[in-house]
């Protein structure tokens, strides 16, 4: 699957969309450029199907891809995406996330959209 640039160099998107996921998981919804958010969506779906197994190799592997931030109540974004956002989806066979457009954004006219978990 070809993936999107984003206009960025590979090491400066993975980080990108790390980041991004770790905040979608810690916060639940997140706004960015539509392109993006479409992007983030696959990754974000990946991680949330790897969590649904719930073994010492999907920690793992979601612990190397997630950075180490903390949320308003001291959770990391791999303690929520285990324990409280993947046995909300343990019946659901995929499609985890929603992109909602919402216009142009004042500055630059990019196209701004929300995403969120369902």
């Amino acid at each position: 699957m070809q993936n999107r640039k984003l206009g960025r160099t590979s090491d400066h998107r993975k980080a990108l969309l790390r980041n991004q996921a770790t905040a979608l998981i810690l916060n639940g919804k997140i706004e960015t450029t539509e392109m993006k958010a479409m992007e983030l969506r696959s990754v974000v779906d990946g991680l949330i199907t790897i969590a649904k197994a719930d073994d010492l190799n999907a920690r793992r592997r979601a612990a190397a891809y997630l950075f180490d931030s903390k949320n308003k109540e001291g959770k990391t974004a791999l303690q929520v995406l285990f324990e409280e956002v993947a046995p909300k989806y343990k019946d659901r066979k995929g499609g985890y996330t929603r992109v909602t457009k919402l216009g142009q954004r004042r500055g630059d006219s990019a196209e701004v959209a929300r995403i969120e978990l369902i």
